[in-house]
């Protein structure tokens, strides 16, 4: 079939227009995936008002990220209010105080609720103390207000293999306590000193966030564990609850909008594909080591017997 000059040209230019059209629609359908998702990341501009969720779970460690996190809420002028849920039987006493810290930091700034779920003990605790106010379920264990120091001492077992341990060190109080060495009434003099300066650290902190006085926490602060309910009665938290609880403070005490969402905000981490892998084949081992806990613990964990 022959085509004349001017259907080709119209046939061309109907090509043409067809194209731009696809063109048009592919670049509008990018835009607006992009739009729709932005709108749910928490540090977006076009992101609507919102109350921040922190996660708190497992062992406290001594984690950058989620300092960083912290420091990110602060500054994140979308989030209205935070409530910290919390589920961990304590960790490092190092990281509970840094944490409490920074949630005391981030609350000059906006209001914080803790937010208890089956156990906020020990550091946990204590860094529930960072938020404005503190809420747990009944069967919630709390408390356990102390710090540990646990270690091994296996000379006479090292004894019967045949083995004999060789310390070489600067002082006599050097490495102490160590399992490879007799614990001596000086070593345990000086360890017993470093718990008791943090444990003073740990009450003066219950008592002014807590506005008890300092001789009723010491009564309270002998290690053991309360529920939520004995917590309540005790005056360690501020009411029985969970999240919803969380929000009708909000809502009356703090004036937050009733209508904004909750939304989880989580560290960000390092994704890359090294990183992966070595959390891959050691994560496992380290979260269940007592190797990522050296130092001081403000842990609890049931003494089975």
């Amino acid at each position: 079939m022959t085509i004349n000059a001017d259907t080709l040209l119209d046939r061309l230019h109907l090509k043409g227009q067809i194209t731009k059209w696809r063109i048009l629609a592919i670049v509008f359908a990018v835009l607006t995936f992009i739009v729709s998702f932005e709108t749910y990341l928490p540090n977006s501009p076009m992101a609507d008002a919102f109350i921040a969720r922190i996660n708190i779970d497992g062992i406290v460690m001594d984690d950058q990220h989620i300092y960083d996190l912290i420091s990110d809420v602060k500054k994140n002028k979308k989030i209205k209010a935070v409530i910290v849920s919390i589920d961990t039987p304590g960790g490092s006493a190092v990281a509970g105080e840094e944490i409490f810290l920074r949630l005391r930091d981030l609350a000059k700034v906006k209001p914080v609720v803790a937010v208890m779920r089956s156990i906020s003990a020990s550091a946990g605790y204590m860094l529930a103390l960072g938020a404005d106010h503190i809420i747990a379920r009944e069967g919630t264990i709390t408390g356990s207000i102390g710090v540990i120091i646990q270690t091994a001492e296996v000379t006479e077992l090292a004894e019967k293999l045949g083995i004999k341990p060789v310390v070489i060190k600067s002082s006599p109080l050097k490495g102490s306590p160590s399992p490879f060495e007799k614990t001596t009434p000086e070593s345990q003099q000086v360890i017993q000193k470093l718990i008791d300066d943090f444990y003073l650290r740990f009450v003066q902190i219950v008592a002014e966030r807590r506005g008890l006085p300092k001789e009723k926490v010491v009564t309270l602060a002998d290690g053991r564990v309360y529920s939520g309910k004995g917590a309540f009665d005790n005056k360690l938290i501020d009411a029985i609850g969970g999240e919803q609880e969380a929000m009708k403070w909000l809502i009356e005490q703090k004036h937050i909008d009733k209508g904004l969402q909750i939304k989880e905000v989580k560290p960000s981490k390092d994704d890359n594909l090294i990183s992966q892998i070595t959390q891959s084949v050691t994560g496992n081992f380290f979260q269940s080591s007592s190797l990522t806990l050296d130092g001081m613990l403000a842990i609890w964990h049931p003494q089975l017997h």
